[in-house]
């Protein structure tokens, strides 16, 4: 009876540790299961609402929405307001966006985050194929800027929206899961989705950008985040299906 009693004793915290690895391992999986099923929604959504306002754009079904916008906002306009406007659209323009992008994937590294470098970049270097692509696909011309001069590309998609919603957005995914409390957290996504938005607006406060630019530019962002996102969480659940749990037995075994 003793003996029975202490083996019993003796393997109580072996079988603490397996329910524990297994229970970390299993909650781990149902988080990435969430994160593809979001992935996959939002990508199918955004694909949708894109294909059908790329095709009221090339109807001409979007011009009195878009005329509509434009006048509304350009009626506020103050030489303050277009100062702060100038500001956000430059932490949207290719430029800054491919510094901030080389800088943050140098930076990640030095940080032997390689895999985070890598994901980065190749969600950059994919914005930059979209944009070009979606540009000479569509051949919309520039509206009449309210500000200056328009630029010489095309105009839908807006490549300031699919820019900075790629970049700004997974960054602050990175950062968020980083850091600790959900204030913190809070703070972030807070700070990405004004930024984001700002830079959206004032693309067609300048009058460089229809409406319609701007939310197709922020459709084409989200289905190639989110098919970057499902591609990634995919690896991942994978990678933690082919680990194995190696439990007291297999360690005395070996």
């Amino acid at each position: 009876m003793r003996e029975a009693a202490g083996t019993r004793n003796s393997s109580s915290p072996e079988t603490t540790v397996l329910t524990s690895d297994n229970y970390k391992a299993n909650r781990g999986r149902v988080r990435i299961g969430i994160s593809l099923l979001g992935a996959l929604l939002t990508a199918v959504t955004a694909l949708f609402v894109f294909g059908w306002l790329s095709e009221e754009v090339l109807e001409g079904a979007t011009q009195h929405f878009d005329a509509f916008v434009r006048n509304a906002i350009h009626q506020v306009s103050t030489p303050g307001l277009t100062l702060l406007m100038h500001a956000f659209s430059v932490l949207g323009s290719v430029a800054v966006i491919t510094v901030l992008s080389l800088s943050a994937v140098c930076a990640f590294v030095c940080l032997h985050r390689s895999r985070t470098a890598a994901l980065l970049a190749i969600t950059m270097l994919g914005v930059g194929v979209l944009d070009i692509t979606l540009k000479h696909a569509f051949h919309r011309d520039r509206p009449v800027a309210f500000f200056g001069m328009s630029p010489s590309s095309y105009s839908f998609p807006s490549g300031h929206a699919l820019g900075s919603l790629c970049f700004y957005g997974v960054l602050a995914a990175i950062l968020s899961a980083r850091v600790r409390g959900r204030g913190v957290r809070l703070c972030i996504w807070s700070a990405a989705v004004v930024l984001i938005a700002m830079i959206g607006l004032s693309r067609v406060y300048l009058g460089v950008h229809y409406p319609s630019d701007v939310i197709a530019g922020y459709c084409a962002a989200a289905v190639w985040g989110g098919t970057i996102v499902f591609v990634e969480q995919t690896l991942e659940l994978r990678e933690q299906l082919s680990r194995k749990v190696v439990g007291p037995t297999d360690q005395a075994g070996g």
